[in-house]
């Protein structure tokens, strides 16, 4: 019975997004409203689609697997991407904004030009697919461990659903589906949080008892390689969040206080986020429950199903299947934003500058239909080869891939957004070196060669050498990578004149605010807090209707509690629609 719940819930929710791509459709007449949403979305979506482009059904299985087996450890990651975020605010979030492109190709083109466009424009791609490959496969391992679902399947059909919200509704439809995934993914976590802290009797208690030591974890020989790691991991992802590439997260903005404020919205949301996310995690770690005994065909994986099992053994029926939903929410937030990104950055950087300098915006808009299709479809096939790797660790995966393959890109990146005189090879060449870096760490570095070289008097945990090859990765780009871009201002000899115009656009605008009055799109505000304001009424009342579902009194109470939460939200926006337009005395449209 409880499965049949669960599975009739997941499908109502897909149906549900699917809704969103539909309703957004009537949004998008051009590729600027495809790829950015125009530039007039509102600071709460933005900061919404920011937030959520960092979060996947990966916090779910590998990242809750670690707080199972190492306690706090996890939690360093997420404090890292809200340090990352907290600099959006204060600086970069509004000056991305200034950029005043579509694509973030566009900002790249006119800092290092024509070369480095299509230099980034394919070397960008193959990192975004394999993410998301990553993320689809977590939540394929998740449903098929709890419902039994088959593997392939569940990656096919999960990436098709995201592929028509994209595909039918362009940004509007993404960003627009990030914010109404938010609200339940922190409404269902924060219920659950609610629960194991009552559960545990206190957070006293869940530390106390936690089976290895809570804020460090277990296999540790050396305290200063897990220290080495966490002040690292800063390091990546302060670059991972303020970079050019990764400025598409605010390009839709309405303007630069916008932007400004969906930074510091993001940077809250990840703040709050690690104590709300692991503490079921954590809890089960410390009542002892085995993951390794309740999933034997898992493996090494078994940590993946630390959250799930939290929700199965202690949460009322139907509440899996919610959650469930939220973790399907959380890996389409993250894909749709990388399939409207590459589909956006392969129509704009390459199709309209190399195929079709012609190109009507009608021919565009389709062309870029069927590259998010494409993309889409080869985000499904990497997931299904990921699927055919046994004994890879989520968690490892997720993290070689950040400091070897996605790093080297953000050097030239974030580095070309401050010092201005580099010959525009220092971007290219830049990424040679990174390339370098990357299999010099990967491939040459291995443990024995780490312990001869420093003779260490005990050998390396399995742990102790995972965090000690992504530290070096990241310490390696820093010094030498980076290094290398700032050496190249030696060879600097001045620009053409045409280049040097376009460098000069290039920190103009990113100087330049800016700036829209309330009343300029005042109707298309509302209409943005109408839509979404109503989807997320019903979808709060349709988890508020779940207390109807066969539980005890706290368990009908918990779907009150979530879908409370939700409705709260829905309604706020709605009533900002009225104040509004109630103030401003405009004729609202439908």
């Amino acid at each position: 019975m409880s499965l049949d719940i669960d599975t009739a819930i997941i499908g109502i929710y897909f149906l549900f997004l699917i809704s969103i791509g539909w309703l957004f459709r009537t949004f998008t007449s051009n590729t600027s409203d495809y790829f950015r949403g125009g530039g007039r979305m509102l600071w709460w979506m933005v900061g919404a689609t920011s937030f959520m482009t960092q979060f996947s059904a990966w916090t779910f299985t590998g990242a809750a697997g670690k707080a199972y087996d190492d306690g706090f450890a996890v939690a360093i990651i997420f404090m890292a991407n809200a340090f990352g975020y907290l600099m959006n605010y204060l600086y970069f979030a509004p000056r991305f904004r200034q950029l005043r492109v579509i694509t973030v190709i566009q900002a790249i083109r006119l800092r290092f030009g024509k070369v480095n466009e299509q230099v980034f424009t394919w070397s960008g791609m193959p990192n975004s697919i394999i993410s998301a490959g990553i993320w689809l496969n977590g939540l394929a391992i998740v449903a098929s461990g709890l419902f039994g679902y088959d593997m392939e399947t569940t990656i096919i059909i999960t990436g098709l659903v995201v592929l028509f919200m994209s595909v039918t509704g362009g940004s509007w439809a993404v960003i627009a589906s990030d914010y109404m995934q938010m609200v339940i993914i922190m409404a269902v976590t924060i219920t659950c949080a609610i629960v194991a802290v009552q559960q545990s009797g206190g957070p006293g208690n869940v530390i106390d008892n936690f089976p290895v030591d809570f804020f460090v974890g277990d296999n540790i020989n050396y305290l200063s390689i897990f220290a080495l790691w966490g002040v690292v991991i800063f390091v990546k992802q302060f670059s991972i969040t303020n970079n050019m590439l990764n400025s598409y997260r605010y390009l839709a903005a309405k303007d630069s206080a916008n932007a400004k404020k969906a930074g510091l919205l993001a940077c809250v949301l990840m703040t709050m986020g690690p104590f709300i996310w692991f503490m079921p995690s954590w809890f089960i770690a410390s009542e002892g429950v085995d993951l390794a005994a309740m999933y034997p065909e898992a493996g090494a994986k078994s940590g993946d199903f630390a959250y799930m099992s939290f929700v199965e053994i202690y949460m009322p029926a139907g509440m899996l299947g919610l959650l469930i939903s939220a973790m399907f929410a959380a890996t389409m937030s993250s894909m749709d934003s990388g399939l409207n990104r590459n589909s956006g950055i392969f129509v704009k950087n390459f199709y309209e500058v190399i195929l079709r300098p012609g190109a009507s915006e009608k021919e565009l808009v389709l062309v870029s239909r069927i590259s998010s299709t494409v993309f889409g479809l080869a985000i499904i096939g990497f997931a299904l080869f990921i699927n055919s790797l046994k004994g890879l660790s989520l968690f490892d995966a997720m993290m070689y891939v950040g400091a070897l393959i996605g790093l080297p890109m953000t050097v030239p990146a974030i580095m070309g957004f401050f010092i201005r005189k580099t010959p525009d090879w220092a971007a290219w060449a830049t990424l040679v070196v990174g390339g370098v870096v990357s299999y010099l760490v990967g491939v040459v570095m291995t443990p024995e060669f780490v312990e001869g070289t420093f003779r260490l008097e005990n050998e390396l945990t399995g742990r102790e050498w995972s965090d000690l090859k992504v530290a070096v990765g990241i310490l390696s780009h820093l010094v030498i990578t980076a290094g290398f871009f700032v050496s190249t201002r030696l060879f600097y000899r001045g620009l053409s004149e045409e280049r040097e115009a376009e460098v000069n656009t290039f920190f103009v605008n990113r100087d330049t605010p800016v700036v829209t009055e309330e009343e300029q799109y005042l109707v298309e505000d509302n209409r943005q807090r109408n839509i979404l304001g109503y989807l997320i009424i019903i979808a709060g009342l349709s988890v508020t209707l779940m207390f109807l579902l066969p539980n005890p009194f706290w368990g009908r109470m918990t779907f009150v509690l979530c879908g409370g939460i939700i409705l709260a939200i829905g309604l706020a926006l709605v009533g900002s629609v009225k104040k509004i337009s109630h103030e401003k005395g405009v004729q609202m449209k439908s």
